[in-house]
């Protein structure tokens, strides 16, 4: 069947926020917009953002099985068919590492998929920062490497507040010495992230002859881009590979 202009979305169900898309003609995505699936009026929402129904919903979802059950029953209302994106153990040039790839995040899956699809001339170390980090090292042939997962910058301190409530839950500026504790929190987390981002591009260089080019995503990859020269900021990347393994089950 023949879509019609705005007939077919991509949701990216994350820990704390729904992110979704248009997908165009092209079967790329549209304006992004993401709603925070923690608010009252979520639902709501989502109406004001679909404004009408459509044909197919393509979805991602690391949440918990209950909310995913409640955005599913949410989308099937106003879609006629709603299909889960799954990690598979290859799609077209891109293999994952994991000997049981139900084990792999299907967020990290699609965000290979979609930076193989940006770039297949180089390794990459494709860097998630939501609630978690997520690293992964993908060579330029579409094979990937393995990666790290570890808690993200926010988390930290997340952590640290619950643990102590005196030490604030944000705020605070990067420095390589702070002189304030809110400046020593920020600088420490965001410093952990960075560490070990930089310990592997190191290593992904010394595994694969070629330093991989640094691609960053997430709520948070923002403001560890910043101190990285040649990153790139691909926020939406997890959309991008969702709307890639959507052309190839269409097709």
């Amino acid at each position: 069947m023949t879509a019609w202009p705005g007939s077919e979305w991509v949701f990216d169900l994350g820990n704390t926020r729904l992110k979704c898309a248009p997908l165009g003609a092209d079967g790329r995505i549209g304006a992004v917009q993401a709603l925070g699936h923690d608010a009252n009026d979520f639902v709501v929402q989502l109406d004001a953002v679909l404004l009408a129904r459509g044909r197919i919903a393509f979805i991602a979802s690391v949440a918990s099985s209950d909310l995913t059950a409640a955005v599913r029953d949410a989308l099937l209302v106003r879609f006629r068919c709603v299909s889960f994106a799954r990690t598979q153990a290859r799609l077209g040039a891109l293999r994952i590492a994991y000997a049981n790839p139900a084990k792999f995040g299907v967020d990290r899956f699609l965000a290979l998929l979609a930076a193989h699809a940006r770039d297949a001339t180089r390794p990459q170390l494709v860097v998630g920062v939501g609630t978690a980090l997520t690293i992964d090292l993908l060579d330029a042939a579409g094979v990937h490497h393995g990666g790290r997962i570890a808690p993200s910058p926010t988390l930290m301190r997340d952590a640290l507040h619950r643990a102590a409530t005196q030490l604030p839950i944000e705020g605070g500026d990067y420095a390589e010495f702070a002189d304030d504790t809110a400046d020593a929190l920020a600088s420490g987390c965001e410093g952990a992230a960075l560490a070990l981002v930089e310990r592997s591009l190191g290593e992904g260089q010394a595994r694969l002859g070629q330093r991989p080019r640094l691609l960053l995503h997430g709520g948070g990859a923002e403001t560890l881009a910043r101190h990285f020269a040649g990153a790139e900021f691909a926020p939406s990347l997890v959309l991008e590979g969702l709307a890639a393994w959507a052309r190839t089950v269409q097709a």
